[in-house]
């Protein structure tokens, strides 16, 4: 649940890109802060600058102008190199073509970012990679290739890498959006279990029905902030998967 420390702040920031002769002001004056504990949505249109943000708040790219800090950080004049290894330390990423190296089992792709710590030891990883399965409800899919597993399994493994290293934020790319109805409840019901557990969610969406289930939902039009909302009522997920109907195969 919330606390009182800020994870992310962006303070007026701004990001033009030069397309010919035209500049695209992708994002014109964005400000905002997240709090440790706070699942929260960001949905817009196309256009409207919220891949733009994203890369951003991944540390893939640099504002024009303006700052934005991650866990008290400032990552604006930093290189690539600082911004690759501050990404790997703070930032856990759920994609939603869940991005997992084919022919490999769970344990070794969730292993991975843990790679480039020289300070944990192979037993360590090895250790850490089968607690954040087990924690998203895979301990008997451990030595599961790719080619072996459903979207949903493959979902939960690259959770549980987004995980492995206990990042400041978990920052979810449209992480439902390659999954049935179902599959896409039974991931809620998941981040919800991580929010209640004290994560830092960001899940970055065009689906304005997942806002119902999050904490806030932040909403861009035309690379400003329209909505900032709290939500006072979240729904749970976990009855909306109760009340799916079950779909028989025939």
């Amino acid at each position: 649940m919330k606390s009182n420390k800020v994870v992310i702040e962006l303070k007026d920031v701004k990001r033009y890109f030069k397309v010919g002769s035209e500049t695209v002001k992708a994002l014109r004056g964005v400000s905002f802060k997240i709090y440790e504990g706070e699942f929260v949505t960001i949905q817009g249109t196309s256009g409207s600058g919220k891949s733009t943000l994203l890369n951003q708040l991944g540390c893939l790219d640099t504002p024009t102008s303006g700052d934005y800090f991650l866990d008290g950080i400032s990552v604006r004049e930093m290189s690539k190199t600082q911004r690759a290894r501050l990404r790997n330390r703070k930032i856990g990423f759920v994609f939603q073509n869940y991005n997992l190296l084919a022919k490999t089992t769970a344990i070794e792709n969730v292993e991975l970012p843990l790679m480039y710590n020289s300070e944990v030891s192979a037993s360590e990883r090895r250790e850490r990679a089968i607690k954040a399965l087990q924690d998203v409800g895979l301990g008997d899919r451990l030595y599961h290739k790719s080619n072996q597993m459903s979207g949903g399994q493959m979902q939960r493994v690259a959770i549980a890498r987004a995980l492995v290293n206990d990042p400041a934020v978990l920052l979810a790319d449209e992480a439902t959006g390659n999954l049935d109805t179902r599959t896409s409840f039974e991931m809620l019901v998941l981040f919800q279990e991580l929010y209640r557990k004290g994560h830092t969610i960001i899940f970055v969406t065009h689906n304005p029905e997942i806002a119902e289930y999050a904490s806030r939902n932040i909403n861009l039009r035309d690379g400003k902030i329209r909505e900032d909302t709290r939500n006072e009522n979240i729904k749970s997920a976990a009855e909306a998967l109760a009340a799916l109907p079950v779909m028989n195969d025939d």
